[in-house]
């Protein structure tokens, strides 16, 4: 059986992550707290930024900048879109 957690971001119970995804208490708590479907958003939205953004993640500043977008991405707050990007058209 899945376990499952009050997820920050879509406010409901839902299904969990595995196991926690970064090191450390800010990984902890995503493993308490955000749902593996908010999770797999996020790992989405964070490639799109990076791409869109041109982002080095070599830079500091830039994985400075991918934490707060995290951080807001999954409380549910307002943050970044990636500028100019058009989703694919869907085949049905």
């Amino acid at each position: 059986m899945s376990r499952t957690v009050f997820c920050r971001k879509y406010q409901r119970e839902l299904e969990g992550l595995e196991q926690p995804p970064l090191p450390g208490p800010k990984g902890q708590d995503i493993y308490d707290n955000i749902s593996k479907q908010a999770w797999q958003e996020w790992l989405a939205h964070q490639t799109m930024l990076i791409n869109e953004k041109h982002l080095n993640l070599m830079d500091m500043g830039s994985r400075t900048y991918l934490n707060e977008q995290m951080d807001k991405f999954l409380s549910g707050e307002d943050y970044d879109k990636a500028e100019g990007y058009v989703p694919p058209e869907s085949s049905t």
